[in-house]
């Protein structure tokens, strides 16, 4: 069975022995060199950004800015347009459908989430601007090696892929979009409170060939009603925004470090991509409240004490909820084997690794056949004995 490996991409270029090209049209959004106009890319972990073409290290002025939480009412009731919009460039993948932004420069390329051939059809994309991103601290060396061990020591995988994750293996750096939600809640209940006890029950048994009867100690609850209200506020209930990777792949990237946000400006994006968010902002606050709910279920079960609990009603209100977008970062790496693409990623901050894997039918069956070998063997030399 053939490895077919999708291209991961490389983060940038290596510098170019030419000339630095003169800054384009766009050179302003794209941030150029202080010392010689090239193209600059953010370097992970640093309060700064490299210049491709000549190494020059271009620090980021700290912006006199805060992260600004919207209203969310307001923007479901008034319209989107309450919240900050922007205008970016974006290409979307036809097998997959991710939309991400793409150099301008680049007209060809692999999308970073599924590794298809995409050919750069860039339209732009009006969406509500990020409020915040979350800087790469993980650099892609240190990325790949990472997932080079992860693969490396993933049971049964193919012996190919092993050799990949040693030599071929590449990451594309992506900023995920997110939703953020905050709300303070307040929650009416109605259910019931159980209390163990014991009770005595006479059983007939059987002892030494003889029908007795005894008397045992039952476990039973007696259950009374009971109302309360409870408040909790939430403060940062991530939803991923985003359909193009599985939701058990970035659930379990999590924690992130939120406190290590920053108000959102193009220096931080600089050299990566941003994928523009699929998940509307309605249907992101209904996930977010399921989350709610599930943490209020559980303040609930303790106002209602006792041994044992049943929740009949709850009512929650939401007073002044509010979102942002934030956008956090990933390596992405696809891979195509035996006709079907597998994804992985590396959360860019602490390094965890997560993915898709294929498994090798022959190292499976080789172990199966071993096992019974084994299995064979020993009831071969101790069958009697344990006879």
């Amino acid at each position: 069975m053939a490895l077919r490996v999708g291209p991961w991409g490389a983060r940038r270029p290596e510098p170019s022995p030419e000339p630095a090209p003169e800054p384009g049209p766009d050179a302003p959004d794209r941030l150029v060199c202080e010392q010689c106009g090239a193209v600059l890319s953010y370097q992970p972990g640093t309060a700064q950004l490299v210049c491709e073409y000549c190494g020059h290290a271009n620090r980021i002025a700290p912006r006199p800015v805060e992260i600004v939480e919207n209203d969310l009412r307001a923007a479901l009731e008034r319209g989107l347009a309450q919240a900050p919009q922007e205008e970016t460039r974006t290409v979307k993948c036809r097998s997959c459908a991710a939309e991400f932004s793409f150099d301008p420069d680049r007209h060809a390329g692999a999308c970073p989430f599924c590794g298809q051939s995409i050919v750069a059809d860039t339209g732009t994309h009006r969406q509500i601007k990020p409020a915040a991103v979350l800087p790469f601290v993980v650099e892609h060396k240190d990325a790949r090696e990472r997932v080079g061990r992860w693969l490396g020591g993933l049971w049964f995988a193919p012996s190919k892929l092993k050799r990949f994750a040693r030599t071929e293996g590449r990451l594309s750096g992506m900023y995920l979009p997110y939703w953020t939600y905050d709300s303070r809640t307040r929650t009416a209940y109605s259910g019931q409170r159980g209390t163990v006890y014991h009770e005595p029950v006479r059983v007939r048994a059987i002892v030494d060939g003889k029908s007795v009867v005894q008397t045992r100690m039952v476990q039973k609850v007696r259950w009374r009603p009971v109302r309360g209200r409870v408040a909790r506020d939430f403060d940062d209930v991530l939803v991923l925004a985003s359909h193009s990777l599985p939701t058990w792949i970035t659930d379990r990237l999590e924690p992130w470090d939120l406190q290590g946000l920053k108000p959102y400006g193009p220096e931080y994006v600089a050299g990566f991509q941003s994928e523009a968010y699929q998940v509307p902002l309605d249907e992101g606050f209904k996930v977010a409240d399921d989350k709610m709910h599930a943490v209020i279920a559980g303040d609930v079960r303790a106002d209602i004490g006792g041994d044992a609990q049943r929740i009949e009603r709850m009512e929650v209100e939401h007073d002044g909820p509010s979102f942002k977008h934030v956008l956090l970062p990933v390596w992405l790496g696809a891979f195509r084997y035996g006709g079907k693409v597998y994804r992985l990623c590396v959360n860019g901050r602490t390094g965890v690794v997560q993915g898709e894997r294929p498994y090798s039918v022959w190292k499976i069956g080789f172990a199966v056949i071993l096992v019974a070998i084994l299995l064979g063997l020993f009831l071969y030399l101790y069958g009697g004995q344990l006879g």
